[in-house]
């Protein structure tokens, strides 16, 4: 496994702060019976000011390890982890990285799930170095994560909404990311973020909008695996365009 090459060159401003000490303790569990080389993070390190100037850019290794923990704490929401949760998101992983890196990051995400997590301390480190293009499409991997079941229980709804609200997503943002999930015109109109009493007018200001919002080159920097879950978001803004006009009986 990569991970010793994964954390030196992927990580920036996760390598301190509340993620980095949860990462320090999945990582050193693992580096146990390894190596005598084990990192170690404290839970409440923090980067000074000249630090943190230099990692206001969120790289790949910010990114997934920010995915991670979270999953983790989305999956932990109901107090129990299930093999058959833990099977759901081998699957997700998978489908998003490709089965070698998929195994790196199940191999990790197990060891997080045995630390506790403070999920406002570690979402407002990533709300404060990571930009928001890159936050709601977090949003859109945990949505995608809590359903991949087929289901979204209460517990898993609120862990989100409480995520969320952490990240500095505001509700409309929420709402639209909720409703790309969904297949009715109600959802259609939350994904542009309009009421259906919009004219058609505003309707195509608003699918402009969002055109913009989740445009794929908004998260370039994290590189092509995630440039495709980019793509699959405004996939989703052009069906519920395409759908409410249909539905409207206008071009």
């Amino acid at each position: 496994m990569s991970f010793g090459k994964w954390i030196a060159g992927g990580l920036g401003w996760a390598f301190g702060g509340p993620l980095g000490g949860i990462l320090g303790f999945a990582l050193g569990a693992m580096y146990d019976n390894a190596s005598s080389d084990r990192m170690q993070w404290g839970t409440d390190a923090r980067p000074d000011q000249a630090e943190a100037d230099v990692r206001t850019r969120t790289t790949v290794g910010d990114f997934e390890a920010s995915l991670l923990v979270l999953t983790a704490a989305v999956m932990k929401a109901d107090d129990r982890i299930m093999r058959s949760e833990l099977e759901f998101v081998k699957a997700f992983l998978n489908k998003q990285f490709g089965e070698a890196k998929a195994q790196e990051h199940l191999i990790l995400l197990r060891e997080v799930l045995k630390h506790p997590i403070n999920v406002r301390e570690v979402s407002e480190q990533i709300r404060r170095y990571m930009d928001h293009p890159a936050r709601l499409q977090l949003m859109h991997y945990l949505f995608a994560l809590a359903l991949s079941d087929g289901d979204m229980h209460r517990t898993e709804l609120d862990m989100l909404n409480r995520i969320a609200s952490y990240l500095g997503i505001g509700k409309a943002d929420l709402d639209s990311i909720k409703a790309m999930f969904g297949h009715n015109t109600t959802d259609y109109y939350k994904v542009l973020e309009i009421e259906p009493s919009a004219t058609d007018e505003e309707v195509k200001k608003a699918y402009r909008r969002m055109a913009l919002r989740y445009h794929p080159d908004k998260v370039i920097h994290l590189g092509p695996e995630h440039q495709a879950n980019a793509e699959e978001m405004i996939r989703k803004v052009n069906e519920a365009y395409e759908k409410v006009m249909k539905e409207r009986g206008s071009k």
